[in-house]
């Protein structure tokens, strides 16, 4: 058997039994008393450790919300830092319960792995990022260049892509994990880093002098960022997915944190609904009527999730841009909770 079969097989038998595994994830999380998600190994506001080792970012706050609703009560969640190559089968082999990893979907992931994407909480998309110094003000002008990209990523191929399209060449550094990655690129191994610009935005910040580096203007994918599970358990897909409409409802309606209480007093239908005040909208996740409102209490709506984050009061000083509110110019579109 070739080195393609025995890998084309080794994939399809980890997706059967990913498949075969699932179905029961909702019932064992209550079980163990926790949510296990799987997350980066540290991107600046998406999930990042700090010096005593508490997780942050807009991915955590995924997690989070996914176990505010399970249990009320936001913090009953653990973190499994996975590398690119390593998310897939962490998930597949039932390590984690869900990926809140920033996780491009795509038509074979949802149709070649055994998983799901269950929604879309960061619309991105790809760049790359030089030195000043290097004197480029356009990826065109990068023919022949040494970029920095990591393996097991929908990166590679875009990247490979955008260049063939344009007819010039370049050189991939191929590198397993982001910190490496800036730190081959800050060095001098290559001209270029490639990412999601987010990520690019993140290391960005990192930097003692970030003014010295440039992420450039062409967009070289499409990268709408999200939520994994595993396929054929729709009682957890749908958990997942309602955690993430719930927040950007609750932004849409103007409910936050801070005011959440005070809105359980509204006579606006939706916000009743919302809240749990009215209707039995949980039952049907097998979830408490206010799992959303304690959602919301306890990590906030879409909006302070990525200001918190994200936002212009961060290192990272991100517009909203396509993840503002659809009403705002922006795509993030919730569902009704009705």
């Amino acid at each position: 058997m070739t080195l393609v079969k025995t890998i084309a097989c080794s994939v399809a038998l980890m997706a059967l039994a990913a498949h075969a595994q699932a179905g029961e994830t909702l019932d064992s999380v209550k079980k163990k008393g926790f949510v296990q998600c799987g997350v980066s190994t540290g991107i600046a506001g998406f999930s990042l450790a700090d010096s005593k080792g508490a997780w942050s970012g807009i991915d955590v706050d995924m997690c989070s919300a996914i176990a505010a609703a399970v249990f009320g009560d936001a913090k009953k969640y653990k973190v499994t830092p996975l590398t690119t190559q390593q998310r897939f089968t962490a998930l597949q082999s039932g390590e984690v319960d869900v990926l809140t990893r920033n996780t491009t979907a795509t038509i074979s992931r949802d149709t070649t792995l055994g998983l799901v994407s269950a929604g879309i909480n960061y619309y991105d998309s790809q760049g790359v990022m030089v030195k000043k110094s290097l004197g480029v003000k356009s990826a065109k002008e990068l023919d022949g260049a040494a970029v920095c990209v990591q393996p097991g990523t929908t990166t590679e191929l875009n990247l490979a892509d955008w260049f063939r399209g344009q007819g010039i060449k370049f050189n991939p550094v191929v590198i397993n994990n982001p910190e490496e990655a800036m730190r081959s690129f800050t060095s001098g191994r290559c001209d270029g880093f490639t990412s999601d610009k987010s990520q690019l935005a993140a290391m960005r910040a990192a930097q003692t002098t970030p003014d010295e580096f440039d992420i450039l203007p062409e967009d070289f994918s499409k990268e709408p960022l999200g939520p994994f599970v595993r396929q054929g358990d729709d009682d957890w897909f749908t958990l997942v997915r309602w955690t993430l409409n719930a927040m950007l409802e609750a932004e849409e309606y103007g409910i936050t944190s801070a005011n959440v209480d005070e809105m359980t007093k509204s006579n606006n239908p939706n916000i009743q609904r919302i809240l749990g005040v009215s209707g039995e909208l949980g039952k049907g996740l097998k979830l408490d009527n206010k799992w959303a409102y304690n959602i919301i209490k306890q990590v906030g709506n879409y909006g302070e999730s990525f200001e918190r984050n994200l936002g212009k009061s961060t290192a990272l000083k991100l517009d909203r841009g396509l993840n503002a509110q659809w009403r705002d110019g922006g795509v993030m579109y919730g569902w009704p909770v009705r």
